[in-house]
């Protein structure tokens, strides 16, 4: 059954990438709204079977180390006052619209302050393959981008835990919390300067298949299950293990090598797995709810991170841009409302609607990139055949 599931996902997706192309829009688009075509909410042809979400999971990994690969790191640097700016305003803004959403529907402060603290999540992970597409991603905007991603995934997951400490009877100790992001950056920084060159150059030297990309492949997936071993998402592992490598000679052969894999097989379970989340059973009744919150979710990132981008010293132009490429939750927002719904932070009856809310700001993310930063010319022809 699972072989004719890869057939499916395999197929939907290009055609639907395609067509979204067509349209003028991204390919992102058509791969996301084919999952949900596909999966429980309309014909049922896929489901989220461990098997699924495995590949799923490998493929946003895959993603965000081909990111990590293309970044430049000195304008990563450059851009760190920026980086800093979004992200704060893309955390404050949310969580303050949140709560006062949450408040309408006359939640209690504890669940107000819960989804104010899921709508500051933010996943780039496709805004990183929308940023491809349109050749933006290895410039100052796509740079601001990425490391606000990374600053609020932290920052995020320490509120998280403040709260749940406070309000769910968790035992969580901050200082131990905080202290493992800490190590987790440098240690990370240390295995990227003294590690990573001499584990690659001696597998160069290897007379097998392949040991080049064997090692790359190891590095990444290493430096995943180290970053959530620390708490750390492991998306922001493999970001880091490609910056890593892209410090290397080797960083033209292993992307080469890793992208085919990646885009060929792999990142499309990624795309269509937000689609399968989606579920219209028992939304009838609450279809001002999710028009409410999906208004606050989208224009809360917008604002907040496009004031932050603007302040930094961005034109209007930009600035929009990078709030928009801030709006999609993603995969993360999914993780912290399922923590939210177990630890009864989230109200049951509203788990699925927040469910839908995060589908949808994952939805717009891609044609907004398209209209306030367009393609860039000279990667036209590059992008394109990264998409298909």
């Amino acid at each position: 059954m699972f072989i004719l599931q890869i057939v499916i996902i395999l197929l939907a997706t290009k055609l639907a990438g395609q067509l979204s192309i067509r349209l003028g829009q991204p390919s992102v688009l058509g791969k996301i709204i084919v999952g949900i075509i596909l999966g429980p909410a309309l014909l049922g042809w896929v489901h989220d079977t461990e098997i699924v979400s495995v590949f799923s999971q490998i493929g946003v990994l895959l993603l965000m180390f081909l990111a990590g690969l293309e970044t430049n790191l000195k304008e990563l640097n450059q851009n760190k006052k920026a980086a800093i700016l979004v992200a704060v305003g893309g955390i404050i803004a949310p969580i303050l619209l949140g709560y006062m959403g949450a408040q309408i529907y006359h939640l209690s402060y504890v669940e107000a302050i819960f989804i104010g603290l899921l709508l500051a999540a933010t996943s780039v992970s496709i805004s990183v393959q929308t940023l491809r597409e349109l050749g933006w991603l290895n410039t100052k905007e796509g740079s601001a981008l990425l490391g606000a991603a990374v600053l609020d995934d932290i920052i995020v997951v320490i509120l998280i835990a403040i709260a749940m400490s406070f309000f769910a009877g968790s035992n969580t100790n901050l200082a131990l919390l905080i202290g493992k992001k800490i190590l987790f950056f440098v240690i990370i920084i240390l295995a990227s300067k003294w590690l990573v060159p001499r584990f690659i150059q001696l597998f160069s030297n290897f007379k097998v298949t392949e040991p080049i990309l064997s090692a790359g492949l190891i590095i990444c997936f290493c430096f995943a299950y180290f970053a959530e071993w620390l708490g750390v998402a492991g998306i922001i592992g493999t970001f880091f293990a490609g910056i890593a490598i892209a410090q290397t000679k080797f960083k033209e052969e292993i992307e080469h090598k890793v992208e085919p894999i990646a885009n060929g097989l792999f990142v499309p379970f990624f795309f269509v797995s937000i689609g399968l989340a989606v579920s219209f059973d028992g939304i009838g009744s609450q279809v001002g709810f999710i028009v409410v919150f999906s208004v606050i979710a989208i224009l809360s990132k917008f604002i907040g991170s496009g004031i932050g981008a603007k302040v930094s010293g961005f034109n209007t132009k930009s600035s929009m841009g990078i709030g928009a490429g801030m709006i999609s939750r993603g995969e993360v927002a999914l993780i912290l409302a399922a923590i939210g719904l177990e630890s009864g932070l989230l109200p049951t009856q509203y788990y699925t609607s927040m469910i839908i809310v995060v589908i949808l700001t994952t939805l717009v993310t891609p044609p907004l990139l398209k209209v306030f930063f367009g393609t860039r010319k000279e990667q036209v022809d590059r992008s394109r055949s990264v998409s298909l």
